[in-house]
């Protein structure tokens, strides 16, 4: 009966009218250690208790990050360091961020210690990744190096045989073209199939993303592309250069980076916005400025509603 109680009966509540206390248990830390931290915490009213109860039914308690609710009973604190309820923290990087975004997502993570460097851009794979408290934002970034590397040695050995490139890393770059271009997931096949084609037949990329990459090292400028910004020389701009540019332009997602080793067969060189959000393609080029056209009829018709004509 005495345990009974013990086990079920509400305990403390939570300082401050918090409806939660937060307690961080250390890997390695032992019964007494951690019951001397919960009691300090406000968790539990008797170490004692605890240690005997923690005893009971067989389990180990687990380290990690716990928030207990105020006037949570014996039963369930000790449930949860069992079961490892940890508090779960989480970093996301979305597909098409570059290297130097991804890095400032880590390191302003308030959950997380140390300062991470950006890494070579394209060399991290867009996902949510969960982490723990106390994690170093070095190792994170690692693990997401780890997880494009995992990928790629996946995928790159399934991948069309008569693509225009010879490196996992070379295919990483086309894939932050095509990860840039579109945000309709539907058509990334299609214009990985497009790249491909132009790569294959000596034609250049023509890919504003790498202009604007080129220009700003980052995802946009901020304002529409230009003339300008088209006519200006950088190692990016695939107006002006041939074949690939030097590096990603961005860190493509498993999508993106799937759809560049296993393109569609087509003969499509071209493609341009359909007013729709996703694009119109072609396979010869007088097709192709039949498409620009409608674009820019689109273009001039949005202009004029925006002007109240």
């Amino acid at each position: 009966m005495i345990l009974g109680a013990l086990w079920l009966a509400p305990g403390p509540k939570a300082r401050g009218g918090a409806e939660a206390t937060t307690v961080m248990l250390d890997r390695g830390v032992r019964l007494p250690q951690m019951a001397d931290r919960l009691k300090a915490a406000g968790v539990i009213r008797s170490k004692l208790a605890f240690m005997l109860m923690a005893k009971l039914g067989g389990g180990s308690l687990k380290a990690g990050e716990y928030a207990f609710k105020s006037r949570e009973n014996l039963a369930g604190v000790v449930g949860d360091l069992k079961a490892g309820r940890v508090v779960r923290h989480f970093v996301t990087i979305p597909e098409g961020w570059t290297s130097a975004m991804a890095a400032e997502a880590v390191n302003s993570s308030p959950v997380l210690t140390g300062q991470a460097p950006a890494p070579p851009e394209g060399t991290l794979l867009p996902e949510t990744y969960e982490v723990r408290r106390g994690d170093d934002r070095a190792k994170v970034i690692e693990r997401m190096h780890d997880a494009q590397a995992a990928l790629l040695a996946d995928l790159w050995p399934k991948r069309r045989p008569d693509l225009p490139f010879k490196t996992p890393e070379e295919a990483v770059t086309l894939a932050s073209i095509v990860e840039k271009e579109t945000g309709v997931a539907a058509e990334r096949p299609r214009i990985a199939a497009v790249f491909v084609n132009r790569l294959k037949s000596g034609m250049r990329l023509e890919s504003d993303p790498t202009v604007i990459y080129g220009v700003a090292k980052a995802p946009s400028l901020g304002r529409a592309i230009t003339i300008t910004d088209l006519a200006t020389p950088t190692p990016y701009n695939t107006y002006q250069i041939a074949g690939l540019p030097p590096t990603p332009i961005a860190n493509p997602g498993k999508a993106a980076i799937a759809a560049v080793l296993n393109p569609p067969v087509t003969t499509e060189l071209f493609f341009v916005a359909d007013g729709t959000g996703g694009h119109v393609f072609a396979s010869s080029f007088a097709e192709h400025q039949k498409n620009v056209a409608h674009w820019r009829q689109v273009e001039k018709q949005r202009a004029a509603q925006g002007t109240g004509k």
